[in-house]
């Protein structure tokens, strides 16, 4: 296992320099996430001016209302389905039923 060391990084909205610990840094790399660009005091004021109110290091989906849906022909049915992403047609879409058949 690797040991990360504690470095020093320069926020890109305020300039300020903030730690990036090992223990942070073990977390971003287990998750295959990059380094943070910003500061905690800033990552969480972009954070709130989303509505965010997701958890932990990686944030979360907004909570600011229903999550927009878009009807879809079912690739295996036919049937139409509503599904949290606008299709490009490039992969199949599933409704609900063929997808967890499929799982």
């Amino acid at each position: 296992m690797y040991a990360y060391a504690d470095k020093t990084l320069t926020c890109a909205d305020c300039g300020q320099e903030f730690a990036f610990t090992g223990t942070e840094q073990q977390f971003y790399a287990d998750r295959q996430f990059s380094e943070p660009r910003r500061c905690p005091s800033c990552r969480a004021a972009r954070k709130a001016a989303r509505g965010d109110s997701g958890g932990g290091f990686g944030g979360g989906r907004s909570s600011s209302g229903p999550r927009e849906m878009f009807s879809a022909t079912c690739s295996s049915c036919g049937r139409t389905a509503e599904v949290p992403f606008r299709p490009t047609g490039s992969k199949p879409v599933y409704c609900s039923d063929c997808f967890s058949a499929r799982r």
